[in-house]
């Protein structure tokens, strides 16, 4: 590996978009450095089930091509390196959805998500490993992985954003897109020490999207900083004719006054919801990092809505959606399938419409519950999953703290319920314990990314939220 090369892989987004927008360096050299990173570190961790050299290269090419005629930059993301998950669409790269099914799969055209990034100049380099259709605790299906973490290869790198998560703090890429239901770009980021925003539904459109007015499940993404997640959300945002949900919302700095950076916003917090199952390690951690907070913040109040029947509704919600959407796949290709996905299809078997249309009366109710706290607080902090991470092989969460749960989700119940209400999410890395990271959630108001952007920023700063490289992160060349 060469110097540069050496040099290039470790600068933030923000830095080498900088750096190519002045012509100080070439989106090939970017592009070449980013893909002798992922030679040397991706067959430790396996984050990637399809790196797209030659593509990547011809991208870059054609960008220096382009600047070297105008002088300028063909995008915001001019030649900074991009990794898509394996659920979203790449037009000309194999694309498996984490299935056999799909093993040779390649699309005929792009994600709107994916066409924006292209479109701001970002150059897409491969695509991010992801259980089964995204189903599943643990980053592995049967084409790749298990994802190790990059903290401990033996521990899990959190589903379903694994890969991308792995290859962001790895310095494998510097914004990695990623998507997230349950939990899906929250989880990742918080077991592997980066950040990530799951934005209000809408922000980033889904036109393909079968349901268009479903809003639990977004696009979101995954950087080793709040500024890198906003460059990269701010590519993919804006609205789109043919989703319903979409939405202009500017990424303003600050909490849209200019002048604080959202640290005057008041801070509530809650460890569990007063409902979700939280292990013990993970309550510790909480109240130290809350506690930092406060330092750095000012006062936090601990205080949350009613969300007792919040996972019950989540259920519910997500076994329909599921049922409808892979029932058919389940039926001609059942035996296929992994066992996560067939359980995740089965859930939805019985549900009725009356009790479809309670859930969404449920979820309705919860959603005002959460506006009324949100009166008084600005931002609540939650613990970005229930557990800390454990072993691959364990597969599925089935006990926490040595207790059964009733269901192999329990484990995400402080990120489902974010889901339920589509409030936005910054999550950062908020200190470590026995040399894994630990991550928090920063929830805001629909709409209010800006806010949380720049209380994130403020925090890294001034709290020492940030991204800490892995031990094994400069890997032998």
């Amino acid at each position: 590996m060469s110097v540069q090369s050496d040099v290039l892989w470790r600068d933030s987004a923000a830095a080498l978009a900088a750096r190519l927008a002045a012509g100080e360096v070439s989106a090939r050299a970017v592009t070449e450095a980013h893909l002798e990173r992922i030679s040397a570190a991706d067959p430790a961790h396996c984050a990637f089930i399809t790196v797209a050299a030659d593509k990547a290269l011809a991208q870059a090419e054609a960008l220096d091509a382009a600047f070297a005629k105008t002088g300028r930059p063909v995008g915001p993301l001019h030649g900074v390196p991009v990794a898509v998950k394996d659920l979203t669409d790449t037009a000309g790269i194999r694309t498996t959805y984490g299935s056999e099914l799909y093993a040779d799969h390649v699309p005929a055209a792009n994600d709107v998500a994916v066409e924006r990034i292209n479109a701001a100049g970002g150059i897409v380099i491969g695509k991010t490993n992801t259980p089964e259709f995204g189903f599943g605790a643990i980053c592995k299906n049967r084409l790749a992985g298990p994802t190790r973490n990059p903290f401990d290869p033996q521990l899990t790198s959190g589903g379903s954003s694994g890969g991308a998560a792995v290859a962001a703090a790895t310095g494998m890429v510097p914004l990695a897109h990623g998507t997230d239901f349950g939990g899906s770009v929250r989880i990742p980021a918080g077991f592997c020490g980066v950040a990530s925003i799951r934005p209000t539904p809408g922000l980033i459109p889904a036109p393909k999207r079968p349901l268009g007015w479903d809003t639990l499940a977004t696009h979101g993404v995954i950087a080793r900083n709040t500024t890198d997640c906003a460059l990269l959300l701010d590519a993919m945002a804006g609205m789109d004719p043919d989703d319903p949900t979409s939405f202009l919302a500017p990424l303003r700095d600050g909490d849209g006054s200019g002048r604080d950076g959202g640290m005057g916003s008041r801070l509530g917090a809650t460890v569990d919801f007063g409902t979700a199952v939280v292990s013990r390690a993970v309550r510790e951690r909480f109240a130290a990092a809350v506690a930092r907070l406060e330092e750095v913040a000012g006062p936090v109040v601990h205080r949350h809505p009613d969300c007792g029947d919040a996972m019950a509704t989540f259920r519910t919600l997500r076994a329909a959606q599921i049922s409808h959407a892979y029932g058919p796949l389940l039926n001609r290709h059942g035996d296929r399938l992994t066992d996560t996905v067939r359980w995740n299809i089965e859930a939805g078997g019985g549900i009725t419409a009356q009790s479809y249309l309670e859930a969404q009366a449920a979820r309705t109710a919860l959603y005002r519950r959460f506006a009324a706290l949100f009166r008084d607080v600005d931002v609540l902090v939650a613990p970005a999953c229930g557990v800390m991470p454990w072993p691959n092989e364990d597969g599925e969460v089935t006990a926490i703290d040595g207790r059964p749960t009733e269901s192999i989700l329990d484990y995400l119940g402080v990120t489902a319920i974010v889901t339920l209400i589509g409030f936005p999410v910054l999550t950062l890395p908020a200190g470590d314990a026995d040399g894994l990271p630990f991550g928090i959630q920063l929830i805001a108001r629909p709409g209010e990314e800006h806010r949380l952007i720049g209380l994130g920023r403020r925090l890294e700063r001034d709290a020492g939220f940030v991204h800490r490289w892995p031990p094994n992160w400069a890997l032998p060349d």
